[in-house]
């Protein structure tokens, strides 16, 4: 069996349709999902359209859900992100709206193994950037490995005899899993990368072999960013795509 773990779409359906066509989609045999298929991109209705026909086997809800749903307000949000969460609520279908009003908050334990959370184990909107937040976060863990996002940096890190070490992910690693180390990943983000690469990225989390392959992959950024402009979202979405910042 094979799982592939993802994050942080964002109502890229670009992006999204992209990584369904890789390869090592094709091959996966359950999808986990980190949270935040909304907020920033163009597509909300297509992308949870899209979503709920993948069957995803567990997935938790990111803090753009929340908003988009109408769970939280966007006054916490800055300027940019609060006008896309409202703007996106206007363009969700009334189903839509409620299938992300049911998300689950995380944490998910997911067969007794694997630890899923937006943000953090302990708080689902904590953002998690340092050794310190990841030490506070595999406290509130249960199993040996989680996966987390809301960054949108691909990262792991790893505790071993109560010591933290981070290692950033790229596009050559993989991964041996060691069973007297327990391990916080970041797969990075679908929709929106920040770790100054623009291409999305993905996880391949083998249990039986006890490996972690890490992937990158390209998409049409500019058509995404064309639907952006032509939306009035505000510019800044539409540029940092093709920079990842």
């Amino acid at each position: 069996m094979k799982y592939l773990i993802f994050s942080d779409i964002h109502s890229n359906l670009e992006a999204f349709e992209a990584m369904l066509e890789h390869p090592a989609a094709r091959k996966a045999s359950r999808f986990l999902f980190l949270g935040d298929l909304v907020g920033y991109g163009p597509n909300p209705n297509e992308v949870i359209n899209r979503f709920r026909r993948l069957n995803v086997s567990t997935q938790v809800r990111g803090n753009h859900d929340k908003v988009v749903a109408d769970l939280e307000s966007s006054s916490l949000f800055n300027p940019v992100a609060a006008f896309s969460a409202e703007w996106s609520k206007i363009q969700v279908s009334g189903d839509n709206q409620t299938f992300l009003k049911q998300l689950p908050k995380g944490p998910v334990v997911v067969e007794r193994f694997i630890t899923l959370c937006h943000g953090s184990t302990f708080d689902e909107d904590y953002y998690v950037f340092s050794n310190f937040e990841a030490a506070e976060s595999f406290k509130f863990m249960e199993t040996a490995i989680g996966f987390f996002g809301h960054t949108h940096f691909p990262i792991m890190y790893l505790m071993r005899n109560d010591k933290i070490q981070s290692v950033p992910l790229n596009e050559n690693t993989h991964i041996r899993l060691d069973p007297n180390t327990r391990y916080l990943i970041n797969p990075g983000s679908i929709g929106q990368p920040r770790d100054k690469n623009p291409m999305p990225s993905f996880v391949i989390f083998d249990p039986g072999k006890r490996e972690i392959q890490f992937k990158r992959f390209t998409y049409d950024f500019r058509q995404t960013q064309k639907k952006i402009r032509d939306a009035g979202l505000p510019e800044i979405l539409a540029s940092r795509i093709e920079s990842g910042i």
